[in-house]
């Protein structure tokens, strides 16, 4: 509960004008603690949720979600309510919202690292963990905890530097994820016979060492390829997203922030996404997580995916060379209309859920109208924002003609210098491990199964849709 009514008149002025009655009950339920280790935060959880679970499948178990229809087995399962994500949810008109927040309210209440600062993704780590808000001392500790839990083994960058260093950044960041599984709490404790009560703590140490060592290992695949391989160590001063930048090379108090609030929104998107559903689909099988997490980042290496946003900074910069820097409004609808003409799709622009523009598209304009205004691209990006949407909804075909998070992250990080677009989606991948990895936790302690649909063939379906119009 709240430790006082002061606290709770401190959080609705908080929130002000924006609160709702849905949202104040669920400001009631976000609880505060005095512990400052996490390990014992979920302890505490863990037995309440589980048993939350087992009561509900006895009650509502037999309760129908919906129909599934041709289409959705055609289309990718596209709609298809049937995985179990706590941490957060995507709701197509309001966007994602973590543990019940959205990206606004995670701004106003996760610690900072200064005032008014974005917010730090260890905030953002407790709070899918726990449900709860953490205090700025909670942030602190775990970062503290997470810099301890950072040491990368040299057979982890010596197995990157097998590959040649022209090979995509995504495969190397992918093949250092995979040399770290050898140092696997989860696979050590499974061959020792652990009970399954206690699978989600070796799992906890593996997700925590996983989160804290992605940068270090994703920083070093930066460096190889594009600094001549001089590596720059950890700041043990520094929080998670500001040590992130760090290690890239970037010190400015500004790219820090950004980082800050790009690790933080890119962190999790629900558990239908390829990379998420990746993930947890490999750790059914009992998969320990750095094997789930590979395989979620194969996911995330996709065109349609994570690659995405590498694309848009690249289609970007090609309507800059193709029609100068200034650019009217005319110039750059032809050049729309010709990239779609041409049977290509204007990237960074409509979503598989999303039926308005994406929050985290919105949350980096807000900052760049904040820290660069000016920027020559930034720029750009806002008339596209005028631009395409109209022509897309003129085209009939498109459900979500809006802007995506994809749209915006490119202009940002070329702005304070990181310029290489194919290393973006390397820097999706260090965010989505804290989605995944807190996921991960609770698949383990809620004891979920093996993921295992039901496919059918063609045939199946021409006789089963026969059988139906039939009288």
């Amino acid at each position: 509960m709240f430790r006082g009514v002061s606290l709770l008149s401190k959080l609705r002025s908080r929130i002000g004008e924006q609160s709702t009655l849905k949202s104040s009950v669920r400001w009631l339920q976000i609880q505060s603690s005095s512990n400052l280790d996490l390990h014992s935060e979920l302890k505490e959880l863990i037995p309440e949720q589980q048993e939350r679970l087992k009561k509900f499948k006895a009650e509502h178990g037999k309760v129908q979600l919906g129909n599934i229809t041709v289409d959705m087995v055609l289309g990718g399962m596209r709609g298809m309510t049937g995985l179990l994500w706590e941490t957060s949810l995507l709701d197509p008109d309001e966007g994602i919202r973590f543990r019940g927040l959205s990206i606004p309210e995670c701004q106003k209440l996760l610690p900072a690292a200064k005032p008014e600062g974005e917010p730090l993704p260890e905030g953002l780590l407790w709070l899918l963990l726990t449900g709860k808000v953490p205090s700025k001392e909670q942030v602190d500790a775990l970062s503290k905890e997470l810099r301890s839990r950072a040491s990368v083994p040299d057979y982890a960058f010596k197995a990157i530097d097998a590959l040649p260093v022209t090979a995509h950044p995504m495969t190397q960041f992918a093949t250092g994820v995979m040399a770290l599984q050898v140092q696997s709490e989860f696979q050590k404790a499974y061959e020792k016979g652990i009970h399954r009560s206690k699978y989600w703590e070796p799992t906890y140490e593996d997700s925590l060492n996983l989160i804290a060592r992605v940068p270090v290992v994703a920083a070093y695949v930066y460096r190889r390829i594009y600094k001549d391989g001089q590596f720059i160590p950890l700041d043990d001063s520094l929080d998670y997203g500001g040590n992130f930048s760090h290690m890239l090379g970037f010190d400015s108090p500004k790219m820090q922030e950004l980082m800050r609030l790009y690790v933080t929104i890119h962190s999790d998107h629900e558990g239908g996404n390829v990379s998420a559903h990746t993930g947890h689909l490999v750790a059914s099988a009992l998969s320990d997580p750095y094997l789930s997490f590979a395989a979620a980042l194969n996911g995330l290496a996709g065109p349609l995916h994570g690659l995405a946003n590498q694309e848009v900074l690249l289609w970007i910069k090609s309507v800059v060379d193709e029609c100068g820097e200034i650019i009217t409004t005319e110039q750059l609808k032809k050049y729309v209309w010709e990239t779609l003409k041409s049977g290509k799709v204007v990237p960074g622009f409509g979503h598989g859920v999303l039926r308005k523009t994406d929050p985290r598209y919105t949350c980096q304009r807000e900052f760049a109208l904040k820290h660069l205004p000016d920027d020559p691209l930034f720029q750009l990006v806002s008339k596209l924002y005028e631009v395409v949407p109209p022509i897309l909804t003129e085209l009939g075909k498109v459900k979500n003609p809006w802007p995506n998070v994809d749209a915006h992250s490119g202009v940002l990080l070329n702005h304070f210098g990181l310029t290489e677009a194919r290393y973006f989606t390397v820097l999706f991948g260090v965010s989505r491990s804290i989605g995944i990895g807190s996921q991960l936790i609770w698949d383990r302690a809620l004891g979920l199964p093996l993921e295992r649909p039901k496919s059918v063939t063609m045939d199946w379906l021409d006789s089963y849709c026969k059988k139906a119009a039939s009288p």
